[in-house]
């Protein structure tokens, strides 16, 4: 790359990191609406009353058709196409962009506790949570921004890591009890529920090489993140299967479709997105694939691994 050419992709870099920041910075809010699912029964005879909680990954910010605005809902995100192929009598999707652990049990604006949705009647739970409580939108941000800085090296990791510990994996086991917190209590609220923890999609290319600019991380951060959302996972799973919840692995089935792909192969959009979606976020293919892992799971065993 030629210099005269270096101020130009520097300017687009620190204008998509910007974009992101805004997107992942704003998030809002209003209760949801419990609206019935298909119109076939539950199979068998019995009802099924699912209920979604979860943050902007669930909830599908920017993908049409948008149902909550305040909450950026689409209404082709996972819960949505799980709630259509399960047959779910009765479908109560909470999920709300910005929401951590403790919007569960606080309102999100004019979005109540997300908790208040659970009860006594619900038989299925979906909870995609704990990827704001560890900072998703900082980090994003500060990567981005520091990435300009130095495209070559590894200042990300290096800020994070000034320490002498690392704050990101430090900030993951901290969101580790405050999950465990939220299944608990959503076995309390519900006990005879099938409870369902997902976890987070590939964001960025599971080999570690970059893609600078379209994604302005520097080259030695994109292991080092794909690594934090790897601990990110890996803490979901361990703490599902010590709480009596299943877990459902997004990331793997997403390999391969992360956000510096092309636009025909790529699930999750870049910072400066080509579908419909919010930056760094699962487009409508994103949603798909996660909802297929999901029905995988549900069609499969009922163990807590």
């Amino acid at each position: 790359m030629t210099n005269d050419r270096r101020p130009a992709d520097g300017a687009r870099a620190r204008r998509r990191a910007s974009m992101l920041a805004a997107a992942v910075g704003g998030c809002a809010l209003v209760a949801a609406a419990t609206t019935p699912a298909a119109a076939h029964p539950a199979g068998h005879g019995h009802r099924l009353d699912y209920v979604a909680l979860g943050d902007s990954y669930t909830s599908g910010p920017g993908i049409p058709t948008q149902v909550d605005a305040d909450c950026a809902r689409s209404d082709r995100n996972y819960p949505s196409l799980v709630t259509r192929r399960a047959r779910a009598t009765t479908f109560t999707d909470v999920s709300c962009s910005g929401a951590t652990t403790v919007q569960m049990w606080q309102a999100q604006g004019t979005n109540r506790p997300q908790l208040d949705a659970v009860s006594r009647n619900t038989d299925l739970v979906t909870l995609q949570i704990g990827g704001n409580d560890v900072g998703f939108g900082t980090i994003i941000a500060t990567c981005a921004r520091l990435g300009v800085q130095d495209p070559k090296g590894h200042p990300c990791e290096r800020s994070y890591e000034a320490s002498g510990q690392d704050a990101l994996a430090l900030a993951v086991r901290q969101t580790a009890p405050k999950v465990t917190e939220v299944l608990r209590a959503v076995h309390a609220r519900a006990p005879h529920a099938r409870v369902v923890m997902v976890g987070y999609p590939d964001l960025l290319p599971d080999d570690g090489v970059g893609c600078f600019p379209q994604v302005p991380f520097a080259q030695g951060d994109f292991a080092y993140l794909r690594d934090t959302e790897k601990r990110l996972n890996l803490m979901l799973r361990t703490v599902a299967g010590r709480n009596r919840a299943e877990y459902v692995d997004t990331y793997g089935p997403t390999v391969g479709h992360d956000m510096c792909k092309a636009p025909a192969d790529r699930w999750i959009e870049p910072l400066q997105p080509a579908a419909p979606a919010a930056p760094a976020h699962p487009n409508a293919r994103g949603e798909e694939a996660m909802a297929g892992a999901v029905l995988h799971r549900l069609a499969g065993n009922h163990g807590h691994r």
